[in-house]
């Protein structure tokens, strides 16, 4: 009878050969490593990554790294590029070649005509001993003992190793050249990611009601004002306008069970005083981290204590945050 093995034994084999391989990495980085991410930066052209098979595949993720972290990149497959693609490298662009051996077919044809433009060469390569890194300007050891399948055949460790580097690339240029925040969501404008970097409470909370009472209005007209507004919730501030409390739905529930003179009692007499606030200039995103921090469904948006609106847990859901 063939014996079966235990998949998760076989997931765990393959999960630490490629982290003990990406661990290994770290110390085959050297000064070639700072001089790459110098030139990249001083480059006036783009970052052209082109390969071919399961290495072209890692090109593609590189270059979408780069170009969402400011370095502007572009891919090339290196088969297509001897056939017409080649025309879209200039001169002061720098070309990454991926590739594990570093003596495919395609890339010995494809090396001395990229060398015919001028521009700087970088190898990501697991050999350095390969055609390819004795070529080029500069040399990314991806090195990779073994791949993780038995056969030693399906490239999985190297592919992981290759683009680990890749983010390690993209990551220093990144933080050397103080891409920002601000400059992040410039390039991710859509989706839950997007409206997290720049989606502000300031976009959220007009679009709703603002329910405030006074100190003395009476629980009845303080019930009145919460359900009309369909918030769970009123401000209470002062005759100035200036914020003196909060009063939920679930306010109004605990003390109706805890007090006979329930419907004698006044906004101040139920209300938490200085409550959670945010300001209308901060990100969505806080106020949703603040939710979950107080276990709190809503939040007054106020402004040197004055009440500007509410921004409620349904508003950040609505967007996509959740």
């Amino acid at each position: 009878m063939k014996v079966i093995k235990n998949p998760q034994t076989i997931a765990r084999s393959v999960l630490l050969a490629e982290a003990k391989a990406i661990r290994d990495a770290v110390d085959l980085l050297d000064e070639q490593f700072n001089a790459i991410v110098e030139m990249i930066l001083n480059t006036a052209g783009r970052v052209v990554v082109t390969g071919v098979g399961k290495s072209a595949l890692i090109g593609q993720k590189i270059v979408a790294t780069l170009n969402s972290t400011g370095t502007p990149s572009l891919f090339m497959h290196a088969a297509d590029a001897i056939h017409g693609d080649l025309g879209m490298i200039q001169s002061n662009d720098v070309v990454l070649i991926i590739s594990k051996s570093g003596n495919t077919a395609e890339i010995k044809v494809l090396l001395p005509l990229l060398k015919r433009t001028g521009v700087q060469l970088i190898a990501l390569v697991s050999s350095r001993d390969s055609y390819l890194a004795k070529h080029v300007d500069y040399v990314l050891h991806a090195h990779a003992e073994h791949e993780a399948d038995p056969l030693n055949l399906a490239p999985t460790t190297s592919t992981t190793v290759a683009l680990a580097l890749g983010d390690a690339l993209a990551v220093s240029l990144l933080e050397i050249r103080g891409f920002t925040r601000q400059d992040f969501a410039r390039y991710h404008p859509g989706g839950s990611l997007g409206k997290k970097l720049y989606l502000k409470v300031s976009d959220i909370f007009p679009n709703n009601q603002c329910p405030k009472v006074l100190p003395g209005t009476l629980i009845r007209d303080v019930i009145f004002t919460i359900s009309a507004n369909r918030l769970g919730a009123t401000a209470v501030v002062d005759e100035d306008g200036l914020l003196k409390g909060i009063i939920t739905d679930g306010d109004i529930r605990r003390v109706a069970y805890e007090e006979n003179s329930f419907w004698q009692l006044c906004a101040q007499d139920v209300m938490t005083p200085s409550p959670v606030c945010i300001a209308p200039d901060e990100y969505a995103v806080a106020a949703l981290q603040l939710m979950e921090e107080r276990d709190i469904t809503q939040l007054i948006v106020a402004e040197t204590g004055y009440v500007q609106g509410f921004v409620h847990l349904h508003d950040l859901l609505k967007e996509g945050l959740l």
